[in-house]
């Protein structure tokens, strides 16, 4: 089966291809469908956005679509910043800036304080117009300083304690194995199975 990824960003694509390696599955991201339009992430939830996106692109290249929607939820920024995570020091902004971002946000918050969970939520529209949703949450602590260079995005901050290291410090095999995405793929995989 050929499955397009709404995304355009290359390392959530390599991801979501390591875990869903083991399916019958013909996977290319947007680009490589031809498909150039980028789908406004106008929702509240990230839900709605992995729907909207799933469900647009599907309609374009009329093929299985799989659409996420992730983000960081820090709780003493009362959630934020979820659903604009990606857009969180503005659009257009490097990982780097958005991270700096975070730590000026959390600056002389102490450690306790600094909960968060990183959030994906996956949504797969079928030919026949039917979507499924899946979702995967990791729990950790916003660091006080970027660690390590695997990952991207808010990797290098995201520390979980269980494993003593950052997102970024983790090897593929671990950091697959617990994140959000990771969880929320593994999920999808079962429910492809008995489709």
């Amino acid at each position: 089966m050929r499955m397009v990824v709404a995304s355009k960003n290359e390392g959530k694509i390599v991801e979501i291809r390591t875990i869903l390696k083991a399916l019958d599955l013909h996977i290319v991201s947007q680009a490589q469908a031809g498909i150039e339009i980028d789908v406004e992430e106008d929702g509240v939830t990230f839900e709605q956005n992995a729907v909207k996106k799933a469900q647009q692109i599907m309609k374009i290249c009329k093929c299985t679509t799989l659409a996420d929607d992730s983000g960081l939820e820090v709780d003493y920024l009362n959630g934020a910043p979820g659903v604009y995570s990606a857009r969180y020091a503005g659009v257009g902004a490097t990982d780097e800036q958005r991270n700096q971002k975070l730590l000026h946000a959390l600056q002389d918050v102490p450690l306790e304080r600094r909960t968060a969970r990183f959030v994906c939520v996956i949504a797969v529209t079928f030919p026949n117009g039917e979507t499924k949703i899946v979702e995967g949450k990791c729990e950790g602590i916003v660091g006080f300083e970027p660690k390590g260079k695997n990952g991207f995005g808010y990797d290098p901050l995201f520390y979980v304690p269980k494993y003593h290291m950052t997102m970024a410090e983790m090897d593929n095999h671990i950091k697959n194995s617990i994140s959000h995405r990771g969880q929320a793929l593994r999920k999808l995989n079962q429910m492809l199975k008995e489709y």
